[in-house]
């Protein structure tokens, strides 16, 4: 019997909207739930990732047309000349609720139109901690968004070594149910294939796989950093092959974009004069903080070992950088749900600087910090109040994420919850 499908939190947004789109596109990278929750929707799948369906649809383009209603196209990429034969048929009828494409990868070179009108794209992430199960959520990001100090409440079992094992477990979902061995072949083999295989596919193949996966290693210590791409270039290990030159660094970052492997977090610019001199860098992050361990050769013991010790100072440091990246997956998932952004704000000189920055242009915010840790100090939201005192307009709320137990509101108003009772 095939496994009872789990509702994501997108869901919600493609129950409401679908109905009155003709067509809607989900982007995302491999294996990360698309083609599970379009089937949800779906009375006819062409899958243009089989060679047959691929030969069908290219001899006769017009098959689509014909095919019953709501039309699920998977892998539209592989044949982008579909995107604009949905595009006309949407001119021809714009009926709600007809076509969802889902791809993961943006064609590179391909002349296609925007869809802009026509065709309506949402953003697909792995699971967030939200949609793995860990807890029964009791804070809401849409309520916070909402303003006015609500009180917040609730109490959670989860405790840090279920924190490390989710950075490894991964949000894919067929990796996560895996064991440990069998989980990081599949994450190591999927890397492999993006080397090998995806980049050909993009029209771009890697003549030296190992100065990509340097590239990569690089990258995945750079996680919640917002170091320069320059940087990123040099930062191999020790006896590898010299950094890629700077186009070729650029090529990688941009071929992994377009394959929705990068999710990085721009930065926050309010416009404000007070806030002039703020970095414009953005946040590096992969799409699963899992791929960025197994880059690193890392595991839950290592992981774990770095909570122990003083002499683990750096260690910590890397492990509080996956929990960022972890609370970055769930956060850019809760925000889309709430229309809204996820940004990072941080000066000039470093002297400022807060973790995440939720917004809904530049009119409402939320301002995050994220604490590896179970008790919060005043020390740990003096940034917060100081935005919140700048902009006292725009910032409506503060959350401090943590490893705790408790959710509940300090006096001076940041609210302060564990990570595994926070949803959209």
């Amino acid at each position: 019997m095939p496994n009872e499908y789990r509702r994501r939190i997108i869901d919600a947004t493609l129950d409401e909207l679908f109905p009155h789109f003709a067509a809607v596109s989900i982007d995302g990278a491999r294996a990360i739930g698309k083609t599970s929750t379009a089937r949800e929707r779906a009375e006819t799948v062409i899958n243009l990732d089989l060679p047959e369906v691929r030969a069908v649809v290219e001899a006769d383009p017009a098959y689509i047309g014909r095919a019953l209603t709501p039309v699920l196209i998977d892998e539209w990429q592989m044949i982008p000349e579909v995107w604009d034969r949905v595009r006309r048929l949407v001119d021809d009828d714009s009926t709600g609720g007809r076509f969802i494409l889902a791809g993961s990868a943006s064609p590179q070179g391909a002349r296609i139109h925007s869809g802009a009108g026509r065709i309506v794209s949402f953003r697909m992430r792995p699971l967030s901690i939200a949609e793995r199960g860990l807890a029964k959520p009791t804070v809401r990001i849409a309520d916070l968004l909402d303003g006015g100090s609500k009180p917040v409440e609730g109490r959670s079992s989860v405790e840090l070594p279920e924190y490390v094992y989710e950075i490894v477990a991964s949000g894919f979902p067929q990796a996560r149910l895996m064991p440990t061995r069998a989980r990081q072949v599949w994450l190591d083999n999927y890397l492999g294939r993006v080397v090998t295989h995806d980049f050909t596919q993009q029209g771009q193949p890697i003549r030296q796989p190992e100065a990509l996966m340097g590239w990569l290693r690089g990258y995945a210590k750079a996680t919640a950093t917002s170091t320069t791409w320059v940087k990123v270039a040099a930062n191999v290990d020790p006896g590898e092959s010299s950094p890629p030159a700077a186009s070729t660094a650029l090529r990688y970052r941009d071929v992994l974009n377009s394959l929705f492997l990068l999710d990085q977090v721009d930065a926050w610019s309010p416009g404000k004069s007070i806030l002039a001199r703020t970095s414009h860098s953005p946040k590096h992050f992969l799409v699963d903080p899992a791929l960025a361990v197994r880059l690193l050769d890392l595991d839950e013991a290592k992981l774990m070992s770095a909570t122990r010790g003083a002499q683990n100072t750096g260690d910590r440091s890397r492990l509080g950088a996956f929990f960022e990246a972890l609370v970055a997956l769930s956060l850019k998932t809760y925000a889309a749900a709430n229309d809204a952004s996820l940004s990072h704000f941080r000066d000039r000189d470093g002297s400022r600087e807060i973790d995440f920055i939720i917004h809904r242009g530049d009119a409402t915010a939320v301002a995050i910090e994220v604490k590896l840790k179970a008790t919060i100090t005043d020390d740990d939201v003096r940034h917060l109040l100081w935005l919140r005192d700048t902009l006292p307009n725009t910032i409506v709320d503060m959350l401090v994420i943590t490893t705790g137990s408790y959710a509940y509101r300090r006096p001076d108003g940041v609210a302060v919850v564990p990570l595994a009772l926070l949803t959209a």
